[in-house]
């Protein structure tokens, strides 16, 4: 095993679960893989041409677009400073591409944020880290937002 994985949501947690990450890839001289994955298309997006229209396809794709060049642009600043990455942008079930992605890669760990909701947050909408550390037969490192 010679991969590392890190769970990437441009969200608050990315930049201290990326850090963690890139630090362990280089300390073992690992690849550093990473992985976002975007929520997949609407069932009925197209359909919507209306000009109350909140969501087409032109809008998804100008969206997973941007997710790709964020993705890269993360990528190159790694590569810059010596870490050797490999990112990957899915569309699917976050828990799910997140798992088959570590065994496709047999990754040694997976790196994912803890945004520190609430257990309310969790029973209603539940919790991708969480769902991670249920399933996951890898290691799973719970990266910690930091609180402002």
């Amino acid at each position: 095993m010679s991969e590392i994985l890190a769970c990437v949501d441009f969200s608050d947690a990315t930049d201290a679960v990326v850090a963690a990450a890139a630090a362990q890839a280089v300390d073992t001289g690992q690849t550093l893989h990473l992985l976002h994955v975007a929520a997949g298309e609407p069932e009925l997006a197209g359909y919507d041409q209306g000009p109350v229209a909140a969501h087409t396809r032109d809008d998804r794709a100008d969206e997973l677009i941007d997710e790709h060049h964020r993705l890269r642009a993360l990528a190159a600043r790694l590569e810059a400073d010596g870490v050797t990455v490999v990112p990957l942008l899915v569309m699917g079930s976050t828990p799910q591409k997140i798992l088959e992605e570590a065994d496709r890669i047999d990754a040694s760990a997976i790196f994912a944020g803890s945004h520190g909701h609430g257990r309310l947050h969790h029973l209603l909408v539940g919790s991708v880290t969480e769902a991670l550390l249920k399933h996951s037969t890898r290691p799973v490192v719970v990266v910690p937002v930091a609180q402002r």
